[in-house]
C-alpha cells in the first residue's frame, strides 16, 4: 500500500513537468537504470590510483570518471560502470553532466576569448564586466541585495566575508571614519593590536565553512579537516539537533531552538568580556558536512534580531543550498527574513565563488577584498545559461516535485526498516536519513554504490542526496527501490 501511495503521487506529479525542455533532452540520453560492468572500484579504477597516489595524497579518491560519457544524472567511471549520480561533484552540478547549453557555452568567439584571457578582474576587467555582473549574478541575487563580489571557491568567499564583516566593524568603532591612524599602520605590521584588533567571527558547532585558515577555524564538523593547524580563538555556539518526525517533537524542538540561541548569547556576552567581541556570525542554512542538520524559521529569525541587537554581521553561509537544490534559489527565502542578511556567500551550483553583500559591507579602500583574479569571468558566461535553464524549464518546479516523491518514499523506508534508518529530513531534493551507527551508514553507503548509486556521507551516521536540478521523480524511483533492495539485504 506504502509503494502504490508514492507511485500514485509520481504518476499525479509527471504530467506536469513532462514537456520539450533541455533537461529532458538530456535525460532521453541516460541510462535507463545502472549498469554495472565490473566491481567497484573495477581494474581501471584501481590503476588509476596507484599512478596518481605516487604523485599525491590520492586517500580521498573513490572513482575516476570517464567525462566524455557521463550524461546527465548518470556518472561513467573508468570501468564503464554507469552510476545514477545523487551526489554531483559534492552538489557542484546543477544540470548535471554534459548539458548542451554549456556544451555550447564557448562557441560564440567573445564568450571563448573571455575564457583565454582570464583577467585580474579588481584591476582589468572587460569592458562589458559591469553589465555581465548585472545580467548574471544580480539578476538572482537574494532579494534586498544588490552588490557582489566574485571569488574562485567557497572558501575564499567566506574568507573575504569575514574581512568585510571585521571592516565594517572597525569602521563603527572609529565612528564612522575610514582614516587610520600612524600606530595602527606601525602595530599591524608587527600582528600586533590596534592595527591587528583582537576580533571574532561566531560559528555553530557542526560547521563547515571551508579550508583556508579563517574559514577553517569556524569549521566545526570534522577533526581531520583541523589538525595540526594554527586556529583562532572564535566562538562555537550550539546549533539545534531535532528530533524526527518535526510534527511529532513540536515542543522539544522549541525548546532546542530557545537553548541554542541562549548558546549564542553566552558567547557574544563571553567573548565581549575577554576583549575579543564578535565582529560576525556566519551560519549554514542547512548544516550539510556536519551532518544535514535543519533549524527552523523562527530560530534564524532569532539568530538575525539577535546580530542586529550587537552590530554583528549576519553571514548565511549558501555555498551548498544556494542555486536551487532545496526549491528555492536560496535556502534562506524560507525563513521569512524581515530583511536581507547582511552577507550571503555562495559557490558549487553557482559555479563561480562570491558573496552578496548589504551596502555597509563595501570595503572602503580598494585591495582589501582582492586576489589576482577574484574569480573568473568564464565562470560567469557558464552561470548565465544555467540561470536561462533553471528559468525557462522550470527547475525549481522539478525539485519541489521530484522532492515531494523522493522524501515521500525515504518516509515509507523509514518506517519499513526503522531499525536501520531515520530522521528523513531537508528541503527539495536536498535531502538526508540517519542510521544508528557510522558502521551501519558506511554499509548503506557501500552497499549503494555496488548496486550502481553515488550516493554521500556527512556528519557521523548521515546519507546525504545532492542531485542535479534535473532529477526527475523517474529517477527518484529508482533510487528508492535500490535502497529498498539494499536495506532488505542488511
Amino acid at each position: 500500500m506504502l509503494r502504490l501511495n508514492r507511485l500514485a503521487l509520481t504518476r499525479k506529479l509527471l504530467p506536469s513537468i513532462q514537456c520539450t525542455t533541455k533537461y529532458s533532452t538530456v535525460v532521453a540520453q541516460e541510462p535507463q537504470r545502472p549498469n554495472l560492468k565490473t566491481e567497484v572500484p573495477g581494474p581501471n579504477t584501481k590503476r588509476l590510483f596507484e599512478q596518481l597516489n605516487s604523485i599525491q595524497q590520492a586517500g580521498s579518491v573513490q572513482l575516476f570518471a570517464d567525462y566524455d560519457k557521463c550524461t546527465g544524472n548518470y556518472f561513467v567511471d573508468a570501468d564503464g560502470n554507469e552510476f545514477l549520480d545523487v551526489f554531483t561533484q559534492i552538489s557542484s552540478l546543477p544540470l548535471g553532466y554534459n548539458h548542451p547549453e554549456l556544451l555550447n557555452a564557448f562557441d560564440d568567439p567573445h564568450s571563448l576569448k573571455t575564457l583565454i584571457n582570464r583577467p585580474a578582474l579588481g584591476v582589468f576587467p572587460s569592458v562589458d564586466w559591469p553589465q555581465r555582473l548585472r545580467n548574471v549574478l544580480i539578476s538572482v541575487a537574494p532579494h534586498g541585495m544588490q552588490s557582489v563580489f566574485t571569488m574562485a571557491c567557497g572558501s575564499c568567499s567566506n574568507e573575504n566575508a569575514y574581512k568585510a564583516a571585521m571592516f565594517s566593524y572597525r569602521v563603527k568603532e572609529r565612528g564612522g571614519s575610514v582614516d587610520f591612524t600612524d600606530q595602527e599602520m606601525t602595530s599591524v605590521m608587527k600582528n600586533q593590536p590596534p592595527g591587528t584588533p583582537d576580533l571574532s567571527i561566531m560559528s555553530f558547532e557542526g560547521a563547515f565553512h571551508g579550508r583556508t585558515f579563517a574559514a577553517l577555524t569556524t569549521t566545526r564538523s570534522k577533526p581531520i579537516h583541523k589538525l595540526d593547524c594554527v586556529a583562532f580563538d572564535w566562538p562555537a555556539a550550539k546549533f539545534p539537533r531535532y528530533k524526527y518526525p518535526l510534527d511529532e517533537n513540536t515542543r522539544e524542538n522549541k525548546n532546542e531552538d530557545a537553548k541554542c540561541l541562549d548558546s549564542v548569547r553566552e558567547h557574544i556576552e563571553a567573548y565581549k568580556k575577554k576583549g575579543r567581541p564578535v565582529a560576525g556570525l556566519i551560519v549554514e542554512p542547512i548544516q550539510s558536512e556536519g551532518g544535514d542538520y535543519e533549524a527552523s524559521p523562527e530560530f534564524f529569525r532569532s539568530l538575525q534580531k539577535i546580530c542586529k541587537q550587537h552590530n554583528i554581521a549576519f553571514i548565511v553561509d549558501e555555498v551548498q543550498t544556494g542555486a536551487g537544490p532545496t526549491g528555492k534559489m536560496w535556502c534562506h527565502e524560507y525563513f521569512d527574513f524581515p530583511h536581507a542578511p547582511d552577507i550571503v556567500t555562495f559557490s558549487k551550483k553557482m559555479l563561480t565563488g562570491g558573496f552578496y553583500f548589504s551596502p555597509e559591507y563595501k570595503s572602503p579602500h580598494a585591495y582589501r577584498i582582492f586576489n589576482t583574479w577574484m574569480g573568473d569571468p568564464g565562470k560567469l558566461v557558464l552561470l548565465d545559461k544555467v540561470i536561462k535553464v533553471i528559468k525557462q524549464d522550470k527547475l525549481l518546479d522539478l525539485v519541489c516535485k521530484t522532492g515531494a516523491v523522493l522524501k515521500s518514499g525515504l518516509h515509507e523506508l523509514e518506517k519499513e526498516f526503522s531499525t536501520h534508518i531515520h530522521s528523513v529530513r531537508g528541503r527539495g531534493t536536498f535531502l538526508a536519513y540517519n542510521s544508528p551507527t557510522t558502521e551501519l551508514r558506511d554499509k548503506i553507503f557501500t552497499n549503494m554504490r555496488k548496486k550502481g548509486v553515488m550516493g554521500g556521507v556527512c556528519g557521523n551516521n548521515a546519507i546525504r542526496l545532492r542531485p542535479a536540478l534535473i532529477f526527475e521523480p523517474k529517477h527518484a524511483e529508482i533510487y528508492l527501490d535500490i535502497l529498498r533492495k539494499v536495506l532488505k539485504e542488511l
